[in-house]
């Protein structure tokens, strides 16, 4: 029987990583699909969106330039 050893990577190696090579995943994770809803659909041609959460509003406004901003 022959044996073997496990050489572990050195901390300047580890750092010469991408950090998603590092990341530990379950085997048996399922996998998420994150729900996508088009922001014109979401608008329906209006430029502000009022939406409650935790009794908070929240106002999503598109700006002149055509991006998103979301406010308390």
């Amino acid at each position: 029987m022959s044996m073997s050893t496990l050489s572990l990577p050195q901390p300047a190696e580890l750092l010469s990583r991408p950090l998603s090579l590092l990341r530990l995943k379950p085997a048996s994770a399922p996998a998420v699909t994150t729900r996508r809803i088009s922001s014109q659909v979401l608008l329906e041609g209006e430029r502000e969106l009022v939406i409650t959460h935790q009794g908070s509003e929240y106002h999503l406004r598109l700006t002149r330039n055509g991006k998103l901003i979301l406010t308390k």
